[in-house]
C-alpha cells in the first residue's frame, strides 16, 4: 500500500514523500529507522484512468443494506472465534452480488498484506461512509472490534429503513406527477392542434394563456418524437441543476418552509445527527472527530454548517447543547434539552441516542400519513391543471359561442 508521509528530521527541517508499506506502523517504523519523525502518513488514492472512470459510472455501488449486512456477519464471526482474515474470507464465500464478492476480496487481499481493517476501509471510501472507517477505527483501537462493527450495522440499517420510508412515501406523488406530464404532452401533441385549427379559422384575438399553450402544442407536435425524447432529458437536466451548489442550498432552505415536508426533513435530520454523534463517541471517536464524520454524513448545507459552528463551539469549550440551541429553527427543541440533560449526566450518547429512537418513530409515523395527507394535494394539483387548461383552451370556445 502506497503512503504519503510527512516527517521531520532531528534538525527540526520537515520532509515528505510517498513510499510503498504494509501498514502505518511499518511506514513509522521504516522512516523512525531513518532518523525521522514522523508527522503524518495518508494513504495514496489510485489514480484512475478514463476506462476506469467509465466503468465505474455503469459499476452498481454497494446499498446501505449490504453494508450493514457485511458489518453485521463480520461482527458475529469475530465474536464467535473467528481471526479477522478468516471470517473476511468466509464472508467472501457466502454469496452476494458480484460487485461485494469483489469489494469483499479486495479489503481480505489487504488485510491479508498486513494492513488493518479500517485501512483496506479507508482505501475505498468511494464506498464506505466515514462514520463506518471510523468506528472501525476505534474498535480495533480500543480492542472493540466486535462491538464497534455491531453499532456501524445498527447505524447503517437504520439510515437504510429512514431512507426507504421516506422514498417509499415519495414514490406515489411522483408517479402521479410523471402520470400528469405525461398526459399533459399528448394532449398537447394531438388534442390541442385540433382545437388550434378552429381558432385560426375564426381569426379571433386569442388571451395570451392561449397563445402560449399553442406555441408549445405547434412545436410539440411538429416534433412529437424529440418531444418525447427531450422529456426525460428535461427531468434529468432539472434534477442535475439542483445538485448546483447555489441552486442546491436555495432549495435546501426552501424545504425547510414546506409545511408538510419540512417535519420530515427536520425529524430525519434530527435523528442522523444524534444517532450519528452517540454512535461514534460511545466507539471512542472524540467529540471533535465525531462532528466532522456527522458534518460528511449530513446532506443538507443547512444541517451542516450547524455542525460546523458546533465543531467551533466545541473546540472553545462551549457544550454542545448550546450550538443547537442556536439553531432551534432547524433542530427540534427536543434535540437541545437531551442534549443538555446528557451533558449535565455525563451520559450524552445515551441521551442522543434515545433522542435518535424518538425521531426515527416520529418520521416513521409521519411517513406512513404522508401518502393519505398528499392525495389532496394531488387532487389539487390536478384540478388546478385541468382548470388551467379549461380557461386557456375551452374559454374561447365559450366566448366565440356567445358572440354567435
Amino acid at each position: 500500500m502506497k503512503y504519503f508521509y510527512r516527517a521531520q528530521k532531528e534538525s527540526g527541517e520537515e520532509v515528505s514523500g510517498e513510499r510503498d508499506a504494509l501498514n502505518q506502523l511499518a511506514l513509522s517504523r521504516a522512516l523512525r529507522a531513518e532518523g525521522l519523525t514522523p508527522i503524518l502518513a495518508k494513504v495514496v488514492e489510485p489514480k484512475k484512468n478514463l476506462s476506469d472512470t467509465i466503468l465505474g459510472l455503469f459499476q452498481k455501488p454497494l446499498s446501505l443494506r449490504e453494508k450493514a449486512l457485511f458489518a453485521d456477519n463480520l461482527g458475529s464471526m469475530i465474536t464467535a472465534g473467528l481471526s479477522l482474515s478468516r471470517a473476511l474470507e468466509v464472508i467472501e464465500r457466502q454469496g452476494g452480488g458480484k460487485r461485494y464478492k469483489e469489494v469483499v476480496h479486495e479489503i481480505t487481499e489487504r488485510v491479508r498484506s498486513g494492513g488493518s481493517l479500517h485501512e483496506a476501509l479507508a482505501a475505498r471510501k468511494d464506498i464506505f461512509p466515514p462514520v463506518f472507517i471510523a468506528m472501525v477505527a476505534a474498535g480495533e483501537e480500543s480492542g472493540k472490534l466486535p462491538e464497534s462493527l455491531a453499532i456501524v450495522s445498527d447505524q447503517l440499517s437504520k439510515s437504510y429503513e429512514l431512507r426507504r420510508k421516506i422514498k417509499g412515501a415519495m414514490m406515489y406523488p411522483a408517479v402521479i406527477v410523471c402520470v400528469v406530464i405525461l398526459i399533459g404532452v399528448l394532449m398537447m401533441i394531438y388534442l390541442v392542434p385540433t382545437l388550434t385549427a378552429t381558432f385560426k379559422d375564426l381569426g379571433v384575438e386569442l388571451p395570451f394563456t392561449t397563445r402560449t399553450l399553442i406555441l408549445f402544442s405547434d412545436f410539440m407536435s411538429a416534433h412529437p418524437v424529440l418531444t418525447l425524447i427531450l422529456l426525460p432529458f428535461l427531468i434529468v437536466g432539472v434534477w442535475q441543476g439542483i445538485k448546483i451548489p447555489s441552486v442546491k442550498r436555495t432549495y435546501e432552505r426552501l424545504i425547510l418552509r414546506v409545511p408538510l415536508i419540512s417535519p420530515v426533513v427536520r425529524n430525519s435530520n434530527a435523528a442522523v445527527t444524534m444517532r450519528t454523534i452517540s454512535s461514534l463517541v460511545s466507539s471512542g471517536v472524540s467529540m471533535m472527530e465525531s462532528l466532522q464524520i456527522t458534518e460528511d454524513v449530513l446532506q443538507n448545507h443547512e444541517y451542516k454548517k450547524a455542525l460546523i459552528h458546533a465543531r467551533e463551539n466545541v473546540q472553545k469549550g462551549i457544550p454542545l447543547s448550546q450550538t443547537f440551541r442556536s439553531y432551534e429553527h432547524i433542530y427540534p427543541v427536543l434535540v437541545t434539552e437531551l442534549s443538555a440533560v446528557g451533558e449535565e449526566t455525563g451520559d450524552l450518547p445515551g441521551m442522543l441516542m434515545k433522542g435518535a429512537q424518538f425521531y426515527e418513530k416520529e418520521v416513521d409515523q409521519v411517513t406512513k400519513n404522508l401518502s393519505t395527507i398528499i392525495e389532496p394535494m394531488l387532487m389539487v394539483f390536478i384540478g388546478i391543471a385541468v382548470g388551467f387548461f379549461a380557461i386557456a383552451m375551452l374559454g374561447p370556445m365559450y366566448s366565440l359561442s356567445d358572440a354567435f
